[in-house]
C-alpha cells in the first residue's frame, strides 16, 4: 500500500498535467485550471479519509474544512444572506466537517471499505459537481472529473503497491483488489452507497436538464391591422 505522501506526490504531479491539459487544449481559463489542479490532487488524497491512521484523515478533515466551504461560497451568496450570515456559515462548515464529519466518519467507515472503491469515486464527484456553483455547466464538469481522477489514481496505486514483483513470479499481497471493487463484504454499505449513488445521479441530471422556454405570445394580426 502506497503511503500518504506518495499518494499525495503521485496526484499532485497528475494535478499539474491535467491542469495544463485543460487550459492549453480544452480552453478553461487559468483560474478554472489551477482550480482543477488543485483538487486533483485533492482527490488523490479522499479515499485515504477511511484510513485507520491519524495523520491523514486529521489533514484531509482539515483540508476539507476550508476547500469545501469556498467551493459553496458562490451558493450561500447566491441564497441572498447578508455577507455576515455568509460568514456565519463558513465558520459553521468548516466545524461541522473538521469535527463533526470526521466523528461520524470515524464511526461509520472502515479502512477500504466502500468508501475505498469505484462507487466511492462518482460519489465524490458527484458531490463536487452540485456543490460547486457555476453559471455554466462545464467548469463543473471539468472539477468533478479532475476530483474524480485525482481519486482514481489513489485506487490504481494501491493496486500497482499490492503486487510484489520480488522473485520469479508476480505474487499479490492480502490488499490486493481491496482497492478498485464494486461492492463490499457489508451488504449494507454497499446499498447504501449505491442509494446516494443514484440519488445524487438524479440531482445531477435535474442540474443537466434544460428548462423549458416559455411560449412566444401570439398576436392577432387582423385586431392589429384594425
Amino acid at each position: 500500500m502506497a503511503s500518504f505522501r506518495g499518494h499525495l506526490s503521485f496526484s499532485a504531479s497528475l494535478g499539474a498535467s491535467f491542469g495544463g491539459l485543460a487550459f492549453w487544449q480544452l480552453g478553461f481559463d487559468p483560474s478554472s485550471s489551477l482550480l482543477a489542479a488543485g483538487l486533483t490532487a485533492v482527490g488523490g488524497m479522499l479515499p485515504d479519509l477511511d484510513s485507520d491512521s491519524g495523520v491523514p484523515v486529521r489533514e484531509m478533515f482539515s483540508l476539507a474544512g476550508v476547500v469545501i466551504p469556498l467551493m459553496l461560497l458562490g451558493r450561500l451568496v447566491q441564497s441572498g444572506l447578508e455577507p455576515e450570515g455568509v460568514l456565519v456559515a463558513l465558520g459553521c462548515m468548516y466545524l461541522g466537517i473538521r469535527y463533526g464529519m470526521r466523528y461520524v466518519f470515524k464511526r461509520l467507515t472502515v479502512h477500504r471499505g466502500m468508501f475505498h472503491s469505484i462507487p466511492g469515486m462518482l460519489v465524490a464527484g458527484l458531490l463536487t459537481f452540485l456543490g460547486y456553483h457555476h453559471a455554466m455547466i462545464a467548469p463543473r464538469v471539468l472539477l468533478a472529473a479532475a476530483v474524480m481522477i485525482g481519486f482514481l489514481s489513489h485506487l490504481l496505486l494501491d493496486e500497482l503497491c499490492a503486487v510484489d514483483l520480488r522473485g520469479l513470479r508476480p505474487k499479490l499481497n492480502q490488499f490486493a483488489g481491496s482497492a478498485l471493487k464494486f461492492s463490499s463484504k457489508s451488504g449494507w454499505a454497499t446499498a447504501m452507497t449505491y442509494g446516494l449513488l443514484v440519488a445524487l445521479s438524479l440531482l445531477a441530471f435535474l442540474e443537466l436538464k434544460p428548462t423549458p422556454r416559455e411560449p412566444m405570445p401570439t398576436v392577432n394580426v387582423t385586431a392589429a391591422k384594425q
